[in-house]
This record gives C-alpha cells, structure tokens and sequence, in this order.
C-alpha cells in the first residue's frame, strides 16, 4: 500500500462516525454491573478493559473484584446505540444523559446492582 492509499484510508476512518450509546461492563460472578455512556462505544468497551487489566480503573470497588476474580469473570457488552444526526453540529450528549439514566432506571427495577462508577457521568 502506497502513502497516498494510507492517507485516504486514513481520512476515510477519520470521516466514519463512531457509534455512540451505552454500555456494560457485568461482573457474571456477582451480577454486579458498571453501565455508562459514550460518543465512542467501541474505544470505550476497550478503555475499560485496558483500565481494568493495567489496575488503574477509577471504580475502586470494579477494579478490586478484577483483580480478584480474573478476567474471565466479566462481560463487556453494547446495551444500545443512538441513531446517527445528520444534522450539523449535533451534540449527543444530552440524548445520552437521558438514553443512560433510562437504563439504569429499567435496570435497577430488574433489580440489577450497580457499581458506583455508573452513577457519574453522562
């Protein structure tokens, strides 16, 4: 591949909106669950991840049962995504406030428990 080709896939990739939505992390030996939201869930599935195994997780309590119970013991998981705008300059921040306190609303009422860390945040 030529540097003219890397510089177009590169735009392209620049250009390619990210999904933006919110996520989970489950602790499956607990049922304990870490919930948020993002403009990018696909680097954020990963930043979490990366957090957790390199220690440095801002949820103290998620990042203690990591350690103790490995990696295996959690699932990373996509629980919804907002519909691209096509409208210039949209900002979904506020539609991710109101998507993510939707789901934990829904989720405490299934009597889901909760990391703290979920409570921050958009």
């Amino acid at each position: 591949m030529d540097k003219a080709d890397r510089k177009a896939l590169n735009r392209e990739y620049k250009r390619t909106p990210r999904p933006a939505g919110i996520y989970k992390v489950r602790n499956s030996v607990t049922g304990k669950l870490l919930v948020g939201s993002t403009t990018d869930l696909h680097g954020m599935l990963n930043r979490q991840r990366f957090q957790l195994e390199t220690g440095r997780h801002p949820d103290r309590e998620l990042q203690s049962d990591w350690d103790e119970l490995g990696a295996e013991a959690f699932e990373f998981e996509i629980l919804d995504q907002l519909k691209p705008s096509d409208e210039p300059g949209y900002d979904p921040t506020e539609d991710l406030a109101a998507l993510k306190k939707m789901w934990i609303d829904e989720l405490r009422r299934a009597g889901e428990v909760l990391y703290k860390w979920s409570e921050r945040g958009a």
